[in-house]
């Protein structure tokens, strides 16, 4: 497993990190959470990424129990919050800053955070006033780093230009070769401001595994067939984006990797790319996803890839 600086953090994260959303707490039975956890950290995986809503909690609670008897220093633990976790306890307000990371960090049974992820921006909250609560965090010694997931460029300039703040180290942005748009703007923006890009979704919610084909139902014992995960890939399920999928197979098999290794060494093909985020129900999907590290693609290939998908349309939020 290579492991690569999160943005100008002291931060040395997997090449590959293991997620929690749909997952853990919810979407996977607790034995194979378990496994899985105890196979990232078997294979070198060090970092670990989960969110105060996943599962309503439970995502953290399950990490909590499961990284208990591991020393502290041997992982990377990151959190989010934003989504609504009550009727009353949503967003990015001073209140809910404190509020969300000291019930983060009960349910997760640590001192502190390596990193605090604004889920997603608040316009309902003075960015000033979310920033300057966001940094009493840090400072207090509860987070040791800020980041933010699907941020506009705009309000991360913003942010950056506030003055005695505490700055963002990290992005975290849906990025696959099926999701390019944080390319356009964000990327560039976040290279000149010293943050890294922590990739959320590089499997495109596992279609870029191939394992699903057009005009097929999902097979069954996979995230699109499960009534608890699969609500979130209908986007993903076209035909035509399925069908420039299965174009991407004989280039995996030329270079003899898995489809799935192929689409996570085109994210980690950019220095911008700290970390690839990958969820796992099995522990031989961790094993499978971590041998992408260091899986290096020439420019041909680069090429090939993206003939494969020239008319598959882009899946943007």
């Amino acid at each position: 497993m290579r492991h690569r600086q999160l943005g100008s953090s002291d931060l040395v994260v997997s090449e590959i990190s293991l997620g929690s959303w749909l997952t853990y707490g919810g979407g996977v039975a607790r034995d194979q959470a378990e496994a899985c956890v105890a196979t990232a950290f078997e294979l070198g995986i060090n970092f670990i990424d989960t969110a105060n809503v996943y599962a309503r909690g439970g995502a953290e609670e399950l990490l909590g129990d499961v990284l208990e008897g591991r020393p502290r220093e041997s992982y990377i633990l990151a959190t989010k919050l934003y989504f609504p976790m009550s009727d009353e306890d949503k967003g990015l307000s001073r209140e809910q800053v404190f509020k969300q990371i000291d019930a983060s960090l009960r349910r997760l049974r640590t001192d502190f955070v390596d990193l605090y992820q604004c889920h997603r921006y608040d316009r309902d909250t003075p960015l000033e006033e979310t920033m300057e609560a966001l940094t009493e965090v840090v400072r207090q010694g509860k987070a040791r780093y800020l980041g933010f997931s699907e941020w506009p460029p705009d309000r991360v300039q913003a942010a950056l230009e506030l003055p005695g703040v505490e700055r963002f180290v990290s992005s975290q942005p849906g990025y696959s070769l099926l999701r390019r748009a944080p390319e356009r703007e964000l990327f560039a923006l976040c290279a000149e401001n010293g943050i890294g890009q922590i990739a959320f979704s590089p499997l495109a919610q596992g279609v870029l595994t191939g394992k699903y084909l057009p005009g097929e139902q999902p097979p069954e014992d996979t995230r699109a067939s499960s009534d608890e995960m699969g609500w979130a890939m209908n986007r993903y399920l076209a035909d035509p984006v399925l069908a420039g999928v299965q174009r991407l197979r004989p280039i995996a098999e030329r270079l003899g990797i898995t489809m799935a290794q192929l689409a996570l060494a085109w994210v980690l093909r950019l220095p911008e790319v700290s970390s690839a985020i990958v969820g796992a129900s099995r522990p031989q999907q961790v094993r499978d996803n971590a041998a992408a590290s260091g899986i290096e693609l020439d420019e041909e290939t680069l090429r090939e890839i993206d003939e494969a998908l020239a008319d598959v349309p882009q899946v943007d939020d």
